[in-house]
């Protein structure tokens, strides 16, 4: 389904809700490896029809606990932001390290047609747009990914790679042993060989696709140039607002960069390390054939990921068609959200015949 598809309810004052609860029953209905599946196609349909989309890098928030972000977006017809935040100081107090929730609505009314969480749901579409960007730049017989950050985007990731890519071999660093023994057996039963390593660099070794997915948010060097053999493709997920990056200057400075939207991604990516001007190459251009993605088995390829916000709005597109199949009708419920007066210029008159208000004294 396209985002032409998506029908506003008859009631238009009426709003499907998905909860938290609704998303695990979602993802139980249709499987994770389907929701992956299906979110990729949809985040690499609306990349083929980028210039369609207003384009800004994401309002933020930043304070010494973390940052809250709003990221909107439209095409034209539809309209999604997403709001999110990043605390992982977090983790330490039994809290998410990262929440979010989204809405998408109707450009030619402003009405709202889905108000969804997206904690769940930006797992899966960060994971979805990795792979997305992974087709076209890793090596096609990759088999074995390193997988350094083994916290609470590490599954999807993992999953994501092994149902698109076919990846079947993991090497697992941590800081936290417990995080990866967290990891090892929420994967149990899919089928992957897994490796635990003592350090980053041991973790890197062989593998076809490194995945960096740390939270600290601090300048960090978890890859160093001299760890990367020729032919890795670098996922470097982690690197996601300013101060705060994974890999090396000099790796950076080796690898064939490709990134989401620029703008955003020289204020939080690893390309904070680089000069301004600085060339890079753009996802979008490379999946509509624009632009080359791999060149060679040897050539050292780095997605620069720090989300943008069409990928969010392609993750909201995806549910809220989800929504339209027969049989859905128990993964969301209808919220009351919109004011809707017989006569729309008499908001007050709707409250007041309510009943709500204290009568008037005469």
């Amino acid at each position: 389904m396209t985002a032409t598809s998506i029908q506003m309810n008859k009631n238009l004052n009426i709003v499907p809700f998905v909860s938290v609860d609704h998303m695990m029953k979602i993802v139980g209905r249709l499987s994770m490896e389907t929701m992956l599946e299906g979110i990729a196609a949809y985040i690499e349909e609306d990349f083929k029809r980028w210039e369609l989309f207003d384009k800004t890098p994401r309002v933020a928030a930043h304070s010494d606990e973390g940052v809250i972000e709003l990221m909107p977006t439209s095409d034209g017809e539809h309209y999604g932001f997403k709001y999110v935040n990043g605390h992982p100081k977090n983790m330490k107090e039994g809290l998410q390290t990262v929440t979010a929730f989204g809405v998408l609505s109707k450009v030619y009314t402003g009405y709202p047609i889905l108000f969804s969480e997206m904690t769940i749901l930006t797992a899966l579409r960060t994971a979805a747009t990795s792979v997305v960007a992974a087709k076209y730049l890793a090596r096609k017989n990759s088999h074995c990914m390193a997988l350094i950050g083994n916290g609470a985007q590490s599954e999807f990731q993992a999953l994501a790679f092994k149902t698109m890519l076919g990846i079947d071999k993991l090497r697992l660093y941590d800081i936290d042993p417990a995080a990866t023994e967290k990891f090892k057996g929420n994967m149990q039963g899919y089928g992957f060989e897994i490796v635990t390593c003592g350090s980053a660099r041991e973790a890197a070794q062989g593998a076809d696709i490194i995945t960096t997915v740390t939270a600290d948010k601090q300048n960090a060097t978890i890859l160093t140039d001299d760890m990367v053999g020729p032919g890795v493709h670098i996922n470097a997920v982690g690197g996601d607002c300013p101060g705060k990056t994974e890999l090396e200057k000099d790796l950076v400075l080796r690898s064939s960069l490709f990134v989401e939207y620029p703008p955003q991604t020289r204020i939080e990516g690893e390309l904070q390390q680089l000069d301004a001007d600085y060339p890079v190459n753009e996802l979008w251009q490379v999946i509509r054939g624009e632009l080359a993605g791999r060149k060679n088995d040897t050539e050292v390829t780095l997605f620069d990921s720090v989300g943008f916000a069409t990928e969010d709005f392609s993750a909201l597109r995806y549910i809220r068609d989800q929504l339209d199949r027969p049989g859905m009708s128990d993964m969301y419920e209808n919220l009351d959200m919109i004011a809707d007066p017989d006569d729309p210029r008499d908001l007050y008159g709707m409250v007041r015949r309510s009943g709500a208000m204290a009568k008037v004294a005469a």
